[in-house]
Parts: structure tokens; sequence; C-alpha cells
């Protein structure tokens, strides 16, 4: 047993030793691998046969399509992370970032307005490739910063700024505006890259303050003012900077109820605006503004409006750019003693009076102080070209005719040597207007001024007196005498009219209408006359001259004369406006024995432009009655069968 335990066990070691032996050949027969028989099924028909191989077709394509799709998004995947390494690589050094880039600004925050401004801007371009092409511009405001569109612009061309590298340039500019404003400067960097035609911007903002104004601007005014009362601007501007400024103007705009009478110097452009042409450094220039606060309530607040700048390039009237302003704000007060003047009843700064009517003015005065005033004194005193100086007169006030002035006092009333708190009164007179057109010619802007001056005394301590007036002014403006003639005609006139005279039943006659304007001493605008025909009466059509703008309306049979504007002295210095036009007549059995109207009532209007009101006159209807036809006899007017 042991031996053959002996034995196998060398075949094992000798089997062992031939198998990792390189010349090892195997020995003995070869044995045939048995593969059984699997049978065959054979298939109903072919179609049988083709589904099954299709079927196994879509099992072994769907299993290895998994596979091929994988395998190709792999390989795409692939080509797309080695492209776009390459990208990087080889191009990346031309990609660039605004973050990249930085904008330092190296100078003060604050500057005086007029004054140049030194500034070091340092670009650093922390990309990894060169900035080309490349321009800084700065936009800062050239006056105020609420002056929108006026904007100065300054445009420096840098070249290219290499990667990583620092830019510095050095700029001046100059800025104005009021003290304390602060002025916006906004700094642009436009480059390109290279391989782009693109324009890159890169913005940086940065703010300055204006320390003190080019131009300073000082008002010496009263805090407070009466309604009525004179109040006085002085105006100082002075240049702060130290170059000249060139073609410096000053605006001034009023409050509502201020009323300009006088400046000195004299306005450069309406009544509100300077020409200071060109200030050296510290150069003065001092202007002087009268007026009057009218129409005014107690307790308002009126402020005034001071600018100062350039002139405008397109309008010499307008200020450009402007430098500095300044508001002047003055607070209306109650007056201690008021004297107010009521012309025919009617409180108002400006009145219109036709030169028929008599000027009634009635001066209303009241103590407001808590004390007693002595010695009040009252005047008005009459001006103007069309005051009629002999009809002045008042029933208590003496009139002074050397200074044209009616004076009211103590000597003329008791009462006023001692007035108490509250006490209030009321002084009267009258005066008529002059004729607008006498002998002597003309009146031009006929107009009689009214001055009101109210004068008192108060005592103070240790025996003083104080002074206390107040004023009050009011302008009577006179109408112009705006004339209107209308007439009928038959025998004389543009026109040669037909028909029997008498006029007959059933038988048509013409007549001729004449309209004539005259005009003494204010210019009239929008003149229009208007009339309407009755309805036996038919418009011929007939205009004489035919340049004149009538008009006929068939539906509402009005006749309308657009006259326009008649000048001064029309029909009186000048030749008269006139305009003739022909109309029928065919009466009928009604009409009979009596004198039909031919043309009813007609009006003129217009606008007085001195007096600044409108005008309106009136004319009856005229009828057959020829009475401004000097060849129709008696009782041609009736009409007859």
């Amino acid at each position: 047993m042991l031996e053959n335990d002996n034995e196998k066990l060398n075949r094992l070691e000798d089997l062992k030793m031939r198998l990792v032996s390189k010349g090892y050949r195997p020995e003995g027969p070869r044995r045939e691998i048995f593969i059984p028989h699997r049978k065959q099924e054979v298939p109903d028909s072919w179609k049988k046969e083709e589904d099954d191989d299709e079927s196994m077709e879509d099992k072994f394509f769907t299993k290895t399509s998994m596979f091929k799709k994988f395998f190709i998004f792999s390989i795409i995947f692939f080509v797309l992370a080695c492209g776009l390494a390459s990208y990087f690589f080889f191009f990346g050094g031309n990609t660039v970032s605004n973050d990249n880039i930085d904008i330092a600004v190296l100078g003060n925050t604050f500057t005086a307005g007029g004054e140049e401004l030194p500034l070091q801007i340092e670009i650093t371009n922390k990309n990894n490739t060169d900035l080309q092409l490349v321009d800084m511009v700065l936009e800062y405001p050239k006056g105020t910063a609420d002056q929108s569109g006026n904007t100065e612009h300054f445009r420096q061309s840098l070249g290219t700024i290499p990667a990583g590298s620092i830019h510095t340039e050095n700029v001046k500019i100059i800025l104005f505006g009021e003290q304390n404003s602060i002025q916006p400067v906004k700094i642009s960097l436009e480059y390109r890259v290279e391989g782009s035609n693109a324009i890159f911007v890169k913005e940086k903002d940065y703010e300055v303050s204006i320390s003190s104004a080019p131009i300073n601007l000082s008002v010496d005014a009263p805090a407070e003012v009466s309604p009525n009362q004179d109040v006085t601007l002085n105006i100082k501007a002075t240049l702060n900077a130290t170059k000249t400024a060139s073609k410096m103007l000053l605006k001034i705009d009023y409050p509502i109820g201020f009323q300009f009478e006088n400046a000195t110097p004299s306005p450069f452009s309406g009544n509100n605006v300077w020409n200071l042409g060109d200030l050296a450094p510290g150069s003065e220039t001092s202007i002087s503004v009268t007026g009057k606060m009218v129409d005014v309530s107690e307790g308002e607040d009126k402020t005034f409006h001071i600018w100062s700048g350039s002139q405008s390039e397109t309008d010499k009237s307008v200020i450009g750019v402007v430098f500095s302003s300044l508001g002047q704000t003055i607070n209306i007060k109650k007056p201690f003693i008021a004297a107010q003047l009521f012309v025919n009843g009617v409180y108002q700064r400006e009145y219109a009076a036709d030169s028929k009517t008599p000027i009634r003015g009635e001066i209303r005065w009241v103590n407001n102080l808590p004390v007693k005033m002595n010695d009040l004194v009252i005047k008005a005193k009459i001006s103007g070209n069309a005051m009629d100086r002999k009809t002045i007169t008042s029933s208590q006030g003496f009139y002074d005719s050397t200074q044209d002035t009616i004076v009211w006092d103590k000597n003329s009333d008791n009462n006023f040597s001692e007035v108490s708190p509250g006490d209030r009164g009321t002084v009267s007179f009258s005066v008529l207007p002059l004729p607008l057109f006498s002998g002597g010619g003309m009146l031009v802007d006929p107009s009689i001024k009214i001055d009101v001056s109210i004068a008192g005394k108060q005592a103070l301590s240790g025996n003083a007196l104080q002074e206390l007036n107040n004023s009050e002014s009011k302008i009577v403006r006179i109408i112009s005498d705006v004339g209107f003639a209308n007439k009928a005609l038959y025998y004389s006139g543009p026109f040669t009219n037909t028909g029997p005279i008498p006029p007959k039943v059933e038988k048509e006659t013409t007549y001729t209408i004449v309209w004539s304007l005259s005009n003494t001493a204010n210019n009239i605008s929008k003149a229009q006359v208007r009339a309407t025909l009755p309805e036996w009466i038919n418009f011929v059509g007939h205009i004489s001259p035919d340049t004149e703008d009538l008009t006929f309306n068939s539906g509402t049979k009005e006749i309308v004369w657009n006259v326009g504007g008649i000048p001064k002295g029309t029909g009186i210095t000048e030749a008269d406006r006139e305009v003739a036009f022909q109309v029928s007549l065919t009466p009928s059995l009604s009409q009979v024995g009596t004198a039909p109207v031919i043309i009813n009532d007609a009006t003129l209007t217009g606008h007085d432009d001195f007096a600044n009101v409108d005008v309106r006159v009136n004319k009856t209807s005229l009828n057959t009655k020829l009475s401004s036809d000097s060849a129709a006899g008696i009782g041609s007017e009736r009409v007859s069968e």
C-alpha cells in the first residue's frame, strides 16, 4: 500500500516537472470532445423565422447600444476637454476682465470754484493681456450740478497699457458751482484687445466738493416790508477766481407781486438781466433794483432768486452756465399805519377809465399801532399827461397846484393832531381826464398817476419821536376813444344802386351800407365788427375795398368784418378805416307804409393795448330812411304799392 502511494507521488512529481518544462509535449491519443446533438425546431413559415431573427438582433443591439453610446459620449467629452484646455493654454492670455482693471484718483476732494484742480489718475492692468488703443474720457458739469446738459468732455489717448503694468496720467479740470455743492466727475476708460474690434469700457466716479463759489453774490435788502412800499435790492457780484471770467451775466427772478420800477445800471435784457462783461480776478460789480410789493398779503414770504454765470452761445440774454446763485427772502408785514387808495370804488394797482368819466379817489387810513400817534399827514400827488389840473377838487384837503398835491393834516382836520390805536378814517378827492384829442394834438399813452403817502409821529421814552410812514401808488390808464359810424346810402357810395325809391312792393331795391372806424390815443388790436341782416334783406356780395376781410354767413345771415388792428390816430391824424357792401330789399305787402330795417344793430369789439382792457362800441340798426344820403328826399323811405 505504501509502495502504491509512493509510486503515485513520484508520478505526480514527474508530471509537474513536465508541465513547467519548455519542451513539454502531451503524449497519448487526442480525445474528441463530444457535443450532444440538439434537436432543431423547424419553423412553421419563413416569416416566423425572420421574426425570431429580428428579435434576436434587437436584443443584441439593445444590449450593445448602451455601451456604444457611453463610448461615443466619452470620446466627445474627451475631445471637448482637450479643446478647452488647448484654448486656455494657447489663447487664454487674450481674455480681459474689467474686474482686473483698477482706476485710482489721487487729488483733493475739494476745490474752489473756477480754480484748476490737478488730478493724478492711475490705471492698473491686472489682466494677462495688453489693453490697446486706450482712451481716457473725463465728464464733469460746466456749471452747477443742476444744469442738465451742460457737461464738459475731456478725452486723452493713452495708447497701449501692457499686461500687469500701471499707467499714470496727470490732468487739470475746472469746476464751477455753489459753495459746499458736490460736483461729480466721471472717468471712463475705453480700450480694445488683440483679435477683437469690440470697445470695452471701465468707469469710475469721483466727487469733488466746491469749497467756495467762483462768483460771490451778496444782497443788501430789508428783511420786512409793508404792502405797496418801495423795496430796494443792492446786489454785489465779486469774482473769486484767479483767472478772468468772460461774458458774464446776472439775472434776477422776481417773486409774484414785485413791480419793477428802475435799476442802476439799466438792465441788458428785459428788466432782470444785466451784462457784467469780462470780470477780472477780485473785481466787484454793483446793481441796484427798486420796485414795490403790490397785491401781496400780510405774512407772505417773497423770495428773489439771483443767478450769475457765463453767457449762452445761442442766446445772448440767457445764462448758459450757472456759476453761482443766491436767494433773498422778504417777509410782508402789516404796516404801522396804512393808507389804501380806492379809485372809483375799486382797490387795484391799475385802473382803466374812459376820458369822459371823473376819477374819484378815496383814501382809507388806519392806525395799526398799539399806542397813539400824533400829527397825522396824508398826501396825494397827482401827475400824468391825462390829468386836467383845473378839475382837481377835495372837500377837506388843500390842493397845492405848485406841487399838484392834495394835503390832509391837523390844519384841515383837528382829529389828525392825535390818533388813538385802531382809529381809522377816509379822505377823498376827484379829477377829470383831459380830452384825448384837441387842437394841441393827440395824447400818447394817456394816464393819471396818484401817489399817496401817510406819515405820523410816535412818542418814545425821553421825549424822543419816531417817524412812521407808508405809501401807495395807483395808475389810471385812459381808454382810447374808438369811433364807429354806420350809414345807409342809395345815391352815393362806391356802388351804383338800382330799384325804385321809395321802395315798392315786390320790387328789388339795392342799398349801400358803409362802416367807418376812427381811433384816438391808443392802439386797438383784435378789432371786429358784427351785424346780422333781417329776413327780408339779401346780401348782394359786392365789397369795397375788396382787400378788406368781410364775410357773410348765409345760414345765420351774419356779416363779420375782421378789422384786426386800428392804429392810434386813425380817422383823425391818419386816414380812416372804412368798408362798404351792398344789400337788397324786396318789400312785402305787409311792409307798405313802413320804413323796413335793412341791417340790424352792429357791434365793434377790440382790445386797448395800452389800457389793457377790451373795448366795445354799439350802433343801432339802419332802415330805409337815408339820413346820411343828402340826395334822398323826405318820404323816400316808406314802402309804396
